[in-house]
């Protein structure tokens, strides 16, 4: 029988969230590392995409435990 939300598998949900958030914060970290280990300069708005890009999966990795482990599972 299917929850409040339909039939959600929170524990993958969770996993995968987290798996995107800190994929999100790698990729911004290593295109800042190489974009200074090559030394070429970018304008200023793919610094700041790249800076954002890690900034949203440190959001990502820090919510999705408590929204998709905690809260949603709560609240069915």
């Amino acid at each position: 029988m299917p929850g409040r939300y339909g039939d959600l598998n929170y524990g993958r949900l969770t996993k995968r969230s987290v798996l995107l958030g800190v994929s999100l914060v790698l990729i911004g970290a290593l295109g800042e590392l190489l974009v200074n280990a090559v030394g070429i300069s970018i304008p200023g708005w793919e610094a700041t995409l790249l800076l954002g890009i890690e900034e949203l999966g440190v959001l990502i990795t820090l919510l999705a435990p408590f929204v998709f482990g905690i809260a949603l599972p709560l609240t069915e």
